[in-house]
């Protein structure tokens, strides 16, 4: 039996489902592009007591923007590597009333090209990655920083 393969997409969302603390976020992907990677979640999933998301869901899911956007950055270069979160930092500035909007980002450009080279040098590499969780009507309501190390397999 032949096994169809996944696209990086296809492979990044099977993943996030596999891990039952994830999957209770209910994320979905949005978009991937130019460095960007944007995760929704329903707020029904993250709901805390005071009726708006809880913090926890909004840092684990921009924590999970910026890992998954390590991952797809590795798996469109042909690197199969584990990819932890090594530190990070978060601030939260506005309840969330709504479904939630998580996008994550490159912190630098140079670093994004960096880590594929340390990667392919040294099979270890760790980048910055940013990320928000954005309300609809424009605005920010909680931002993060974080540093991942990529560790290649093998």
């Amino acid at each position: 039996m032949t096994s169809t393969p996944v696209s990086p997409l296809e492979g990044l969302a099977a993943h996030y489902l596999a891990m039952p603390p994830v999957a209770a976020l209910q994320p979905t992907i949005d978009n991937w592009q130019d460095g960007h990677l944007r995760l929704l979640a329903p707020l029904t999933a993250n709901v805390n007591d005071k009726g708006c998301a809880f913090g926890g869901s909004l840092c684990s899911l921009m924590t999970l923007a910026a890992w998954g956007l390590v991952n797809l950055e590795l798996a469109q270069q042909g690197i199969d590597a584990d990819i932890f979160v090594a530190d990070s930092r978060v601030r939260y500035l506005k309840p969330v009333f709504e479904d939630l909007k998580v996008e994550a980002c490159f912190d630098d450009a140079g670093e994004r090209v960096a880590l594929l080279d340390g990667l392919r040098r040294q099979g270890r590499a760790s980048i910055r990655l940013k990320a928000c969780t954005l309300l609809a009507g424009g605005g920010v309501a909680a931002t993060f920083v974080g540093r991942y190390v990529a560790i290649v397999r093998g």
